[in-house]
């Protein structure tokens, strides 16, 4: 009987044990979790960081004008896809009312002026990857201050060089749009 006993204290000693190590082990990665946010929150690379978006309180409305294909190469779909994603984009991320009135307090117009594709990469002696740049010019007028800014936004893409210009088209397309839409609507609500 005084066996049992032995036993039965013996197995209560591992199961407090037990649990002590597992509170140990769980506050110990509580802890290690909130200084290692902390840390990270602190020193965080500053060149991956976005600004708010900068709209001045007196600017209600915007007009996004067609942007137009004046590249020597002209991609039928690039201009009606861009103007549309970033009209799309400025209605979901600012508090801005598109309009199609001349009286609108900003209008955003521009033009692509340039497309063109030039080989990135060779591999013994073949081209191993080719990349395609896309230049969009956006003018940006603020009506109410007559005030007019204009910016240049280029991007690259990359693809494999054994695609064809119309492979490449295709398998880009969408890339080209959230990239380019992204980075005019950056330049004209962050000023980077």
């Amino acid at each position: 009987m005084s066996e049992i006993r032995g036993q039965k204290s013996e197995v209560r000693s591992q199961k407090r044990r037990y649990i002590r190590n597992v509170l140990r082990t769980s506050y110990f990665v509580v802890i290690a979790s909130i200084l290692f946010f902390a840390v990270s929150a602190n020193t965080s690379c500053k060149a991956y960081s976005f600004r708010d978006i900068s709209i001045p309180d007196t600017i209600k409305t915007v007009k996004v004008n067609f942007i137009e294909n004046k590249a020597p190469y002209v991609d039928p779909q690039l201009s009606p896809r861009l103007t549309d994603k970033l009209r799309q984009k400025i209605v979901s991320q600012t508090k801005l009312s598109q309009t199609n009135n001349d009286n609108a307090d900003w209008v955003i117009g521009g033009r692509i002026t340039n497309y063109a594709f030039s080989t990135s990469g060779i591999s013994q002696q073949q081209v191993a990857t080719n990349r395609l740049t896309v230049t969009v010019h956006i003018i940006r007028t603020d009506q109410k201050s007559n005030k007019t800014d204009e910016y240049d936004v280029s991007r690259n893409f990359e693809y494999d060089g054994n695609m064809s210009l119309q492979q490449a088209q295709a398998s880009l397309g969408d890339e080209i749009i959230r990239g380019l839409t992204d980075d005019i609507f950056n330049r004209l609500f962050s000023n980077w």
